[in-house]
């Protein structure tokens, strides 16, 4: 067809505009897929794909949340993603990297009887020696305050022997906020290693959404493995002086989330529900979900919806 002659295509293009009228852009296509004096003819028929966002609509109860895409280094959605608001418990993943940044991971933690005074029982014992890796496992997994405080008491390994516990829980929380500086969390604040409420006005520690994300992806990236144990609804942890703890998440949904790699919950009072997870989603693909200011159920949807539409979102961008 290609040996026709250039004045014969001519009048056959505008058969096809003819057509095209009365029978629709098929008709056209079809007559003039194998012309090649007619390329604008051919683009002004084809279907234009008109791009859809999968995350507008979305009903959150969350105060703020932000879905950051790791391998693309970009942002996916983002609702009220620098507000500064109170983290609850998901403070415990800085307190868990700090932990691990300045101390021997098979370093010995002791837990005190002042340890078991904060609020919360995960059935941790006064005396009861851990090693810090192991007490870290546990710690994120049933968000133990205990546990929390156990470890920051431990303080930095480069701090004397005799300095009180006290001063090593306040040189702790130091670190924390010194990190937080350091890799750009700067709307990020910590008063204290666990992210408990101070009282009812004060919080325990407060960030946006969109730190909590690049944190994940900073501890992702330097300490994988600090996020295996959060993956899993259920966990069976023996301490060093050999008591066998039979542990649940308290991510309700953990199970229920593809690709899982970690995740954190928190929740108080001034909080309200709060949740952070780092997903693979398809292969090699992990994203980072931050919920903030949620319900105590809520927030399990609110990720579940946001998880979903970044599969679509991811999708459609290839």
């Amino acid at each position: 067809m290609t040996n026709i002659p250039k004045a014969i295509w001519i009048q056959l293009s505008m058969i096809a505009i003819m057509l095209g009228l009365l029978l629709g852009p098929k008709a056209m296509q079809a007559l003039q897929k194998d012309d090649p004096t007619a390329p604008e003819l051919a683009a002004t028929s084809t279907p234009q794909r008109i791009p859809i966002d999968p995350f507008q609509g979305v009903a959150l109860s969350a105060k703020s949340a932000f879905v950051w895409d790791i391998k693309e280094h970009k942002k996916l959605f983002g609702k009220n993603e620098y507000d500064h608001l109170p983290l609850a418990s998901v403070t415990k993943v800085m307190m868990a990297l700090v932990a691990l940044e300045n101390n021997s991971s098979d370093r010995t933690v002791t837990v005190s009887a002042n340890d078991l005074k904060e609020d919360g029982d995960q059935g941790l014992l006064a005396g009861e020696k851990w090693k810090l890796s192991d007490l870290i496992n546990f710690t994120l997994v049933t968000s133990s305050n205990d546990g929390a405080s156990a470890i920051a008491a431990v303080g930095l390994a480069t701090l004397p022997e005799n300095t009180s516990r006290d001063e090593q829980k306040r040189t702790f929380i130091e670190a924390m906020n010194q990190k937080a500086r350091s890799i750009g969390l700067l709307d990020t604040q910590y008063s204290n290693e666990s992210g408990l409420d101070i009282d009812s006005y004060q919080s325990g520690g407060n960030g946006s959404a969109r730190d909590m994300a690049m944190l994940y992806e900073y501890v992702w990236r330097k300490y994988p493995k600090l996020f295996e144990a959060t993956a899993y609804k259920n966990e069976e942890v023996r301490s060093l002086s050999g008591i066998v703890h039979h542990i649940a998440n308290t991510n309700d949904y953990v199970d229920r989330i593809p690709g899982i790699i970690g995740s954190k919950t928190g929740f108080t009072d001034l909080a309200g529900g709060n949740l952070v997870i780092i997903a693979d989603i398809g292969i090699d693909h992990p994203v980072v979900i931050a919920v903030l200011g949620s319900t105590r159920t809520d927030r399990f949807s609110d990720v579940e919806k946001l998880r979903d539409r970044a599969v679509l979102a991811i999708a459609n961008s290839n």
